[in-house]
Order: structure tokens, then C-alpha cells, then sequence
């Protein structure tokens, strides 16, 4: 029998991908988006897409209607440095969205919840790297603390309403269709200048350091989480989650530096202070994923950034 998803954020960067993975897998997809990020021609052909906030009464009762097995759950404030100008807007969000999905999903009999957190803004800034699972939680910015407390949400609702849920830790993902000319995304921000000709902004120093992972590996781990067999937790939220990434750290000067090898031309680099809310070091350790989900990162950072840089040249 095919098994019914509904993806929001789906017309968003990665939740297109994801959109397009389970599509090639079979399922029967939905994509809910408001589209105040995501853009419509994302939006894979042979999915269903409403048009509606995780936050409206439309969203809750599409998911009350029981027409769902999966809710893959990818809709999102994003940008820490608008979490930390305005909290409250990112709270609403973050997780009084999520709340109201959980509760259509808990009435509408939906058997799993796939949601991306973030394993970039959870942990503290002293944990050991690549970070594990069970490092300690100390969020820098209002999002890692909203995506924090969102996987506690989760938790509650799988113990008291038998909900499978896992949360799906990423690190820095990038590849084709990310926004660049947002405040997020650097490896999309960096390409767009290079193609264009402009200067490149590093904040800092530039050696602050990301874990960089590609979309498509991504959408590969939502797919695995939507179709393993959950083990019963074992270590509290954590036996929940999964980190998502290469347990690579790359800086934002190597980074840079590296997109303009693709592009072709060197980059002139500009510094500006560094911003607040953001961690210092992040590298994330996979290895649980790869024993219970079966998930490993296939691409390389300079195959993936190839691939972007020759999207972002056609877009």
C-alpha cells in the first residue's frame, strides 16, 4: 500500500529535495508551504501542494483528516540572526507551529514525524569534535533553543500518544535551490557573488569552522528516518535524535576560497564582525546514523559545490 507523506517547507530548499526523494520512492507526497521563503516551481511535479501556514487551522486539519502516515516536518524560521533580533516571531514559528501540527497529527492517526533540527545551534560551543549525540545541549541563538525545545515537544508526544518521532540533527547543508541572497546559506551567498563579480563578506576572522553537507545526502537520511525500524530510546532525547552530517570541519576562508576555484577567478574577501548567536567550531559525528539508519554522506564538498555553483550559473 502507498504510504502517504506530507512534507512542509516542501517548496523550500531542502524540503524539495526531500519532496523529490520520497516521490522517487513511492510515496504519495503533499508539500505544504506558505511560500513566504519557498518557491512554487520547487515544488516536484506528481506532489500535492496546498498553500497554507504550520501555524493555520487549515494546516492542523489537513493532518486531522487521517490521510497522512508520515509528517515530514521541514518548515521553519531559519535565520538565527532573526531569531535573535525577534524571539517571539521565531518562537510562533518554530514551535507554536510545530505544536499545532502535532496536534492534527496525533488526531489524525499519523504513525511517524521526521523533523529537522538543527545540530548546528543545539550543542554548546566546548563539545568535543566531531560532536556526538549525547554531547550537552546550550544553545547559542532563540532557533537552536526553539529547535531544542521542539525535539522535548516531540518526545512528550511520542510518550503520551505512541507518535514514532525522530529528530534528524543538521549540520550545514547546501547544494542546488538554496536562497542566495538570504542572510543564510554561504556556500549559495558566496557563489552568487563570485558569478557576479562582487566582493566576498566574511564575518570574523574566517576560520570559524562548518560542517558542510550535501542536500541530496540530506534528503537520503528524511527517506531512511521515514522508513527504518525506530529502536525504542535508550538515553532520553537523545535516543530520538540523529546527527546529519561529515564530521568535517571546514572554515568559512577555506570555503570561500574553494567556491572560487569552481568559479574561477580568486576571491576578494572583505571581514566584518563577527555575529552574534553563532558558534565558533561544529562538526557533527554520524555514526549513529549510520548504525540504525543506515545513513551515510555520499558527496564530496568539492563535487557539491560544483553542482551548486553550475545551478546557481543557470538560475
Amino acid at each position: 500500500m502507498q504510504q502517504a507523506v506530507l512534507v512542509t517547507g516542501g517548496a523550500g530548499f531542502i524540503g524539495s529535495h526531500v519532496a523529490d526523494a520520497y516521490l522517487a520512492a513511492g510515496y504519495d507526497v503533499t508539500v505544504l508551504d506558505n511560500l513566504s521563503t519557498g518557491r512554487p516551481e520547487y515544488v516536484p511535479d506528481g506532489a500535492r501542494f496546498v498553500h497554507s501556514d504550520v501555524r493555520s487551522s487549515q494546516a492542523r486539519e489537513l493532518l486531522t483528516s487521517g490521510a497522512f502516515s508520515i509528517l515530514n516536518h521541514h518548515a521553519a524560521q531559519m535565520d538565527v540572526r532573526c531569531s535573535v533580533a525577534d524571539p517571539v516571531a521565531d518562537a510562533s514559528i518554530n514551535l507554536l507551529g510545530l505544536l499545532n501540527l502535532l496536534q492534527g497529527a496525533q488526531a489524525g492517526g499519523v504513525r511517524r514525524v521526521v523533523f529537522a533540527s538543527s545540530g548546528g545551534t543545539v550543542y554548546g560551543d566546548d563539545a568535543p569534535l566531531p560532536i556526538d549525540e549525547r554531547a550537552a545541549k546550550l544553545p547559542a541563538s532563540p532557533y537552536g533553543a526553539a529547535k531544542l525545545s521542539s525535539e522535548y515537544y516531540l518526545a512528550v508526544f511520542a510518550r503520551l500518544y505512541g507518535i514514532q518521532t525522530v529528530a534528524l540533527r543538521y549540520s550545514n547543508v547546501y547544494g542546488p535551490r538554496q536562497n542566495p541572497h538570504g542572510e543564510a546559506g554561504v556556500v549559495a551567498i558566496f557563489a552568487r557573488k563570485l558569478l557576479a563579480g562582487e566582493s566576498l563578506v566574511v564575518y570574523g576572522d574566517g576560520e570559524q569552522t562548518r560542517d558542510m553537507v550535501y542536500v541530496t545526502d540530506v534528503a537520503a537520511a528524511n527517506l531512511a528516518a521515514s522508513e527504518c525500524a525506530l529502536p525504542l530510546p535508550t538515553d532520553g532525547l537523545d535516543g530520538w535524535a540523529y546527527n546529519i552530517g561529515t564530521g568535517v570541519e571546514t572554515s568559512v576562508s577555506r570555503l570561500a576560497r574553494s567556491v572560487a576555484a569552481v568559479v574561477g577567478h580568486a576571491p576578494d574577501i572583505r571581514h566584518a564582525p563577527e555575529r552574534p548567536g553563532e558558534i565558533r567550531r561544529s562538526a557533527l559525528s554520524a555514526d549513529k546514523a549510520a548504525r540504525e539508519l543506515g545513513w551515510r554522506p555520499e558527496t564530496a564538498l568539492a563535487d557539491g559545490l560544483r553542482s551548486t555553483v553550475s545551478w546557481l550559473a543557470q538560475d
